[in-house]
């Protein structure tokens, strides 16, 4: 009984030929029954202050405008701030849109037309007039360091910064070898190719079919009952494909807001899209200060480690990420001191960015890092290797797995690392400064709560279905991968359904915890049927005596692994049962014991080759190679795709992307992704990647980590470092543009 195994091979995606042909919809391509109406927000023209009026005349006088909505004639929802907050909501009072005259950043929605066109809906906008008592805003976080607080209350998901050791201060003073620098990154937003955007179509009886641009049906499903008072039976939240969310599409925005505000009022299906400059005022990566030192024996290794972080929020909300504890996981000192603190400016909420908080704590310690093995006349491998942890130095638990020396071995061979000169500007190309760089990444391996069902039919067909969304990495793919190779099936006679608010829950798709969630979730429904298949085998009088462990399922059929010669096919054995299908549920979550004793993450180690022209500044990142520990691959095609999506947004992060505040106005200057600079494809050269073998059954019960963050973790940094070896110039702000190449600009904090 022959059977090609599945999990660990590269397969293609199962959803490909759907996206390339045209045939997956996404949020903004489904339609009503009956003709839709097309809504377009109005966002405020200030960044503080109140409405003193607002005339909508001219607007609703329009042809086709169905209706103008503002705070005066808001309909009825939620009045408590708290009705609001969803899954990962920071602490704080989110914003409720047109609840009252209160504006509290740029750009914030303070009206809505709908029309039977979205031309109409547009038009019809731009005649609204508004006049303001405009107020003194506060959007520089350089100008305002010294308001930075701690926060009131922990978000959820986050890990605040570890209880300090020793006496960091003293120790620094007192090390015979030490580096202090300031590290800053400006704001970044996350600019998915589908903009945000919801489609709310009215159903008989008054239910609501939703789509909309969100990370976790469950999600917007539960918001919308909060805020509205409806019934979960009568919202169904279906979203099967997102065109990028990054972590923009973790929390329901506005727009969701609007768009079932409206169709409840109308009792008709209203369509909403932002526009490409308002997702400007989604949210963002927030911008960071962060203040850096390290104290060192001659010989490398760390006595002393002191960082301090002082990121942005909005004036309603805590937004938190996990920033400055990467430091003290990967390296050990006997004194540290970690802080995290954040000043409110009146600019909208951060979000969730990719890896968040990790990229940005790790550019300046990995900077720092080698700034230090700098001083000492180190190779800035050795001092890392000097410097290895084997537990988790933030927490004083042990690792459920850490493959971080051999990914260190692979990447520096791989890379050619041996061959670098110690000193800067050593290497030339033409008229190119040539650079090498490495750094270290690490991201948090987790799980969350998770329900999959599974039905197979006698023909040998399997439907699987988790609410869960795929965000484009590939999730459709590996939980067909495996429930193929669970219960024996080819991979085409699997069926997966995601991204639907009435299949088994799942929270948000974010943190790189779906595939080990989701996929532990659908092998523990998998093993469910199996041992149901089973039992009806037995009752026919096959197989007596054998457990699960004693047989073999594939090519959809099933034999003791003693005797693999006489397999009954499973079709064979449920129609003997009188089944046409089985029906199994399964779920998965964090183990707690695991989490009490354990800490869990994926490593990667990132070596980077620049190219810098010296006269022009331009950089070019001309190789990366880097080499990643994250448990099981379960499909080594996708994983690859994902660990190159994270390594060129690394590059973006270092050399591109940046947005750009007028702090007079309070405003995103540069809303269009024609003056915002992401990588193209002329951008990116040689990117490889490595897996490195790495067992672990402890961090998820299929032994998967997650990929979707790690990725981008070190890139930055390790580019930071190659354009120092090119240059013999640090670059301590992101992104490294070409007038900071060039020494040209002066820092901002």
């Amino acid at each position: 009984m022959l059977h090609d195994p599945v999990i660990g091979t590269p397969r293609d995606r199962v959803d490909g030929p759907a996206k390339v042909t045209g045939a997956a919809r996404y949020v903004a391509d489904f339609a009503a029954g009956t003709p839709i109406l097309q809504a377009h927000a109005l966002g405020s023209a200030i960044a503080r202050g109140r409405i003193r009026a607002i005339r909508t005349e001219a607007a609703e006088a329009v042809p086709g405008v169905v209706a103008v909505f503002t705070h005066e004639n808001r309909p009825s929802a939620a009045f408590r701030g708290s009705a609001y907050q969803d899954q990962v909501a920071p602490p704080g009072q989110p914003l409720r849109p047109l609840h009252d005259d209160r504006i509290l950043h740029s750009g914030q929605a303070i009206a809505l037309v709908v029309a039977e066109t979205y031309e109409a809906a547009r038009f019809a906008a731009n005649l609204i007039e508004v006049s303001y008592a405009e107020e003194p805003c506060h959007t520089d976080l350089a100008a305002r360091l010294d308001r930075a607080r701690h926060p009131s209350k922990k978000r959820s998901g986050t890990s605040p910064p570890p209880a300090p050791k020793g006496d960091a201060d003293a120790a620094l003073a007192s090390a015979p070898v030490r580096m202090q620098a300031r590290y800053v990154h400006g704001a970044e937003h996350h600019n998915a190719m589908e903009p945000h955007a919801t489609t709310v179509i009215v159903e008989e009886g008054g239910k609501l079919l939703i789509h909309d641009k969100i990370q976790g049906v469950t999600n917007t499903q539960e918001y919308v009952c909060s805020v509205f008072g409806l019934k979960k039976d009568d919202v169904r939240v279906v979203t099967p494909f997102l065109g990028g969310g990054f972590g923009s599409g973790l929390r329901p925005h506005h727009q969701c807001f609007l768009a079932v505000m409206a169709a409840l009022a109308l009792g008709r299906s209203v369509k909403l899209v932002l526009p490409r400059d308002q997702q400007w005022s989604i949210g963002h990566r927030p911008e960071t200060v962060l203040d850096m030192a390290l104290g060192a024996r001659p010989d490398g290794t760390l006595l002393a480690i002191k960082q301090e972080a002082i990121a942005a929020t909005s004036s309603y909300e805590e937004y938190q990420e996990t920033v400055v504890n990467w430091v003290n996981l990967l390296y050990p000192a006997p004194h540290v001191k970690l802080d995290h603190r954040f000043v409110h400016l009146d600019i909208e909420t951060p979000l969730d960015m990719r890896a968040p908080g990790a990229p940005t704590g790790l550019f300046a310690a990995e900077s720092a890092m080698d700034e230090l093995a700098e001083k000492l006349g180190m190779c800035p491998l050795a001092l890392r290797l000097r410097n290895h942890a084997d537990t988790d130095e933030s927490s004083g638990k042990h690792h459920t797995s850490k493959e971080l020396l051999a990914a260190y071995q692979l990447a520096a061979a791989r890379f050619g690392w041996a061959g670098r000169p110690l000193a800067p500007r050593m290497m030339r190309q033409g008229r190119e400064l040539v650079g090498w760089g490495m750094a270290t990444g690490a991201w948090e391996a987790q799980m969350q709560k998770h329900q999959a069902r599974v039905l197979l039919d006698a023909e040998g067909n399997a439907t699987v279905g988790v609410a869960t969304g795929d965000l484009g990495t590939g999730t459709y793919t590996i939980l067909a991968q495996i429930a193929a190779e669970e219960l024996g099936l080819p991979m085409e006679r699997v069926t997966v359904l995601l991204g639907d608010s009435s299949l088994p829950y799942a929270p948000v798709s974010g943190g790189s915890w779906t595939a080990a969630s989701a996929g532990s979730a659908v092998a523990d429904a998998c093993a469910r049927l199996k041992a149901e298949l089973l039992r009806l085998a037995q009752a026919q009088g096959e197989l007596l005596g054998a457990s699960l462990e004693d047989v073999r399922f594939a090519g959809g059929r099933v034999a003791r692994w003693s005797d693999a010669g006489r397999a009954l096919p499973l079709g064979g054995v449920m129609r003997a049962a009188g089944r046409d299908r089985l029906v199994a549920d399964g779920k998965a979550g964090p183990d707690m014991m695991t989490q009490l004793r354990y800490s869990s993450h994926a490593h990667a180690a990132v070596f980077a080759e620049v190219r810098v022209d010296e006269e022009l500044g331009q950089v070019r990142v001309t190789r990366v190679v880097q080499a990643v520990a994250a448990g099981r691959i379960l499909n080594p095609k996708t994983a690859r795709s994902q660990i190159i999506g994270g390594t060129v947004w690394g590059i973006g992060m270092a050399l591109h992307e940046e947005s750009q505040a007028d702090h007079r106005l309070g405003r995103w200057m540069n809303h269009n992704l024609a003056e915002y600079h992401v990588p193209a494809n002329a951008d990116v050269e040689g990117i490889e990647v490595i897996f490195v073998e790495e067992r672990d059954r402890l961090t998820s019960p299929i032994g998967v980590k997650g990929l979707g963050e790690i990725g981008i973790c070190g890139t930055p940094a390790a580019i930071g470092n190659a354009i120092w070896h090119a240059t013999g110039r640090r670059m301590r702000e992101l992104p490294m543009t070409i007038e900071r190449v060039l020494g040209l600009k002066a820092p901002r904090a």
